[in-house]
């Protein structure tokens, strides 16, 4: 494993890393020893170490340097061991096929239109698959309520005084099946009705809740995963993408896990026809691509600062992106893209650069490869389970290092091969298993509840005076 994480360099670069290494594995062992890391001094831990004091400060100046640095590197052990064998990761037990008879389907979530990213690309698409399936679907979302912006984030609405009127949203539409997609406001007003009244119902996780709190905020990442576990744990199932995301959730205690495949429009996303313009040219090829929010959470930085030869560009908007244009001069920054002109800015470029470890899936990767342009990331979950053995894209040797080699690998794949393996991926497929994970209320309970429902409302209803 120490193979996969060391870069290959001169003595002293290879000395430097072993003395990191050294130095997290010290922080590791006084964790496991039920130490408070507060507690420890570096001289203590240069001590266990092996390594000089002076040593440890130079590489990790401040706790919080060290403490990001261990996290990291924690990170990157887990997933190094699974890059080194990909296929000895069962899949995701499938639940058994469902009725095929069409339900009346809840959703709920505080992630939809008009906000642009991959949990809202999914629902919406999946929402319009199970419409063409039969289903009768009613989205439960922000639109709907009075909202303010999520703080550090105003692309992001809160919605504000969701429980009584998802209360009689529920009432009114009485679903076969619930599913609740989110675990914001919207997401809490559901799963708590649904306790409160013994409804059964499905959660998602599409969004690495933890990682994304941590990186904005000074929480630590237990006290994210003790708010998901909670929120999760009376759900009937929670689906999830990926084998990887499955294992890290299971480890964190999750339980009641089923798969849930992703799909990509290819009709949408093409390759670029020779009658198309280049919406790159004039600038330096290679063309390397970033699409996405421009948020710290998505690691942007990571990959703006690599040594490339050509043009980086970042399609998309967010909070970080007058920091980062800032910063990095020569990156071309251009907005948000939609429809054809997405897709074109997907098919004119070289490679598709995704540095994030925050995500649970990576759609936009699905969207490059339908372009053919062929992807290099960090083995990162997402990533993990797509790229090794698709001829579609190259991983990192670990979560900090290679991506550079990564890129330029990258850019040698046949386009071809990696079009064709983007066309193996499906949305009615991925709607399908959603289906299949859903927990309907069985007849004739959900008869006689909805029935009881409607008579306690009028037994309460105001009489005309």
């Amino acid at each position: 494993m120490n193979d996969v994480l060391r870069p290959q360099g001169n003595a002293r670069d290879q000395q430097m890393e072993a003395n990191r290494e050294a130095v997290m594995r010290a922080v590791a062992r006084r964790l496991e020893s039920g130490a408070a890391l507060e507690e420890v001094s570096f001289a203590e831990l240069a001590s266990d170490a092996g390594v000089g004091e002076r040593t440890v400060y130079r590489y990790f100046p401040t706790r919080e340097a060290l403490l990001g640095a261990f996290w990291a590197w924690l990170q990157s052990q887990m997933i190094a061991e699974r890059a080194a064998s990909p296929t000895a990761r069962p899949p995701v037990a499938a639940p058994p096929p469902a009725d095929e008879k069409p339900m009346r389907i809840l959703l709920a979530t505080d992630a939809w239109e008009p906000q642009v990213n991959g949990v809202v690309r999914t629902l919406s698409r999946v929402v319009s698959e199970l419409r063409d399936l039969g289903h009768t679907v009613e989205v439960i979302e922000p639109s709907q309520f009075k909202t303010i912006p999520l703080p550090t984030y105003s692309e992001i609405k809160l919605s504000l005084g969701a429980y009584e009127p998802v209360q009689e949203r529920l009432r009114a539409f009485e679903p076969e099946a619930i599913h609740i997609a989110t675990e914001g406001p919207i997401g809490l007003a559901a799963r708590r009705i649904c306790v409160e009244w013994k409804l059964p119902f499905t959660t998602s996780y599409h969004t690495r809740f933890p990682e994304y709190v941590s990186a904005r905020l000074p929480l630590p990442l237990a006290a994210g995963y003790a708010y998901m576990k909670w929120f999760h744990r009376p759900s009937g199932r929670l689906m999830v993408a990926t084998p990887t995301m499955r294992d890290e959730l299971t480890r964190h205690g999750f339980r009641n896990i089923s798969s849930w495949s992703r799909g990509v429009d290819t009709v949408a996303f093409h390759p670029r026809g020779e009658d198309e313009p280049d919406v790159y040219e004039g600038l330096a090829r290679p063309i390397w691509l970033n699409v996405g929010r421009v948020a710290v959470e998505k690691n942007i930085e990571a990959f703006l600062g690599l040594d490339l030869p050509g043009t980086k560009v970042i399609v998309g908007d967010g909070p970080q992106r007058d920091e980062l244009k800032a910063k990095y001069p020569k990156a071309k920054f251009v907005g948000a893209k939609f429809g054809p002109e997405l897709s074109a800015h997907f098919a004119c470029a070289d490679v598709f650069v995704f540095p994030s470890l925050t995500d649970t899936f990576g759609l936009v990767i699905l969207e490059a490869m339908a372009c053919g342009t062929p992807v290099a990331a960090y083995p990162a979950p997402g990533p993990i389970d797509i790229i090794p053995g698709s001829s579609g894209g190259v991983l990192a040797t670990s979560a900090t290092e290679g991506l550079r080699e990564a890129c330029l690998e990258a850019l040698k794949l046949d386009r071809g091969e990696v079009r064709a393996f983007a066309e193996t991926f499906s949305w009615r497929a991925c709607a399908e298993d959603f289906v299949r994970n859903l927990q309907p209320y069985p007849e004739p309970e959900k008869t006689r509840f909805w029935r009881r429902l409607r008579r306690l409302a009028r037994m309460r209803r105001p009489k005309a005076a």
